[in-house]
Formats: C-alpha cells, structure tokens, sequence
C-alpha cells in the first residue's frame, strides 16, 4: 500500500465508533501511515466527505 492509492475499507477489526462503523464499504485515498502499538503500522484514510482515520491494514482492499 503506498500514499494516495484508493483503498476499500472491507471489514473491521475491533468495536469502533459509528462514525467509523459507517466507513464500511466505503472507498478512500491513503494519507500516510502511523505507528499502532509499538509493532504495527496503521494506514491514514481521507474520505470524499473529508473524513480521515486510521485503519489497520488487514481492515482495507486496494481498489484499482
């Protein structure tokens, strides 16, 4: 996954919020990338409406 690919969120892994919870399914531009914890790398989303967070990768599809 590199920054500004499309990438389809397809499942997620833990409880989030509804705000979050709604990004299912939804297709979006990575942004960059942040350290989780300690070990794993998560990925910076930007949404067509603005909206960004982090998913980890496991949680997204490149679109092409």
């Amino acid at each position: 996954m590199d920054i500004g690919q499309k990438v389809k969120v397809y499942r997620l892994r833990d409880r989030v919020s509804n705000p979050i919870a709604q990004r299912l399914g939804q297709v979006g531009i990575i942004e960059g990338f942040k350290m989780t914890d300690g070990s794993g790398v998560g990925v910076v989303v930007k949404f067509n409406d603005d909206f960004t967070t982090w998913f980890f990768e496991d949680e997204l599809k490149v679109v092409q």
